[in-house]
């Protein structure tokens, strides 16, 4: 890091298991410091700093957001949690990376986007397999017109079940297959509807599960794009498996990701024009270094980035729309 940018100090909300790889080795890897965390259970999050030599642990999330050299905060809370210690963070003068989705239902974006507007702080919603060379690639390849005209787009991010006590099965937690993997699959046809057709995809039908009538296992969005081209994003947890497939289909041929949101672990994008196939090899570094790169580059040289408030405003709109195409209820905004 050169001596004009200094590391940013960052502040993590939550003792949890996505912390590690979404903001800890990131910030390890790239020179940022990890300055504090904070749980309610103070000893968790003692055993936690200890663990991975973070400065300081607390017995609170308060706490992280007014230690006085924290600049960043990372909020890996439940999804429940994100909106209102988005905004408490916000208030306090903090920039903010929220892990996805970064609210709740629309309600609360509209809220994040104005809290951000009036801050002036930098804002990301943690899309994290957008930053990376694979994605990148691929809208390039799209871009190009080597597949031709887009015909059609399918992506899909599939699990198997969580245990029964997990939080992403908790409605009042703003829990579901949607706002756990499903969100990642729409997200990504947005990326390309705005690349190829300038606009918001709008959703036509959806196929989903939700035994308690709240809580979706599964939602399947039919889409289609403002200039009519069809897309299938998939989300579930009823799968036996980890899988994130993304393919673009074009007159011509198509391209696909074998696992578009973790990228670094399969750094392949796949070209197959008329039946003459290549095979791309990207870089492996993960997606979430990437993303902090960007974030960084954001707060240090006022770089745009993609998933700032107003992409997080259209994300939840179409996330509700979706909901309320499959007659299940929006999520819950949670009162701390």
């Amino acid at each position: 890091m050169d001596n004009a940018r200094k590391p940013l100090r960052i502040g993590i909300l939550g003792a949890a298991r996505i912390a590690p790889s979404a903001i800890i080795f990131p910030a390890q890897a790239t020179g940022h410091q990890l300055v504090a965390v904070g749980a309610r259970d103070k000893s968790r999050a003692t055993e936690f700093a200890k663990q991975y030599q973070i400065e300081k642990a607390y017995g609170s999330y308060q706490e992280v957001i007014d230690d006085p050299n924290v600049d960043v905060v990372y909020n890996a809370l439940h999804n429940g949690a994100h909106a209102p210690w988005n905004l408490k963070a916000l208030a306090s003068g903090k920039h903010v990376l929220s892990e996805k989705p970064s609210v709740s239902n629309t309600a609360e974006a509209k809220e994040v986007a104005a809290a951000v507007s009036k801050s002036g702080k930098v804002f990301m919603e943690g899309f994290h397999y957008y930053y990376h060379p694979v994605f990148q690639r691929l809208l390039a390849i799209v871009k190009s017109g080597e597949i031709g005209e887009v015909i059609k787009v399918e992506s899909a991010l599939i699990i198997s079940m969580p245990d029964k006590s997990d939080l992403r099965l908790q409605f009042d937690l703003a829990g579901g297959s949607m706002m756990d993997v499903g969100c990642y699959a729409l997200h990504s046809q947005r990326m390309i509807s705005q690349l190829i057709a300038n606009g918001e995809p709008s959703i036509v039908k959806t196929e989903s599960n939700a035994p308690d009538g709240k809580i979706d296992t599964k939602l399947n969005m039919q889409l289609k794009y403002p200039n009519g081209v069809s897309g299938l994003a998939k989300g579930d947890f009823e799968s036996p498996a980890f899988d994130a497939p993304l393919t673009v289909t074009g007159s011509k041929g198509s391209v696909n990701l074998p696992n578009f949101v973790v990228a670094g672990w399969d750094p392949r994008v796949i070209v197959d024009i008329a039946g003459s196939k290549r095979v791309e090899h990207l870089p492996s570094l993960s997606t979430y270094t990437y993303q902090l790169m960007a974030f960084a580059d954001s707060v240090d040289l006022g770089k745009a980035f993609k998933t700032d408030a107003k992409d997080a405003l259209a994300q939840a709109t179409l996330i509700d729309a979706a909901y309320l195409a499959s007659n299940l209820p929006l999520r819950p905004s949670f009162k701390l």
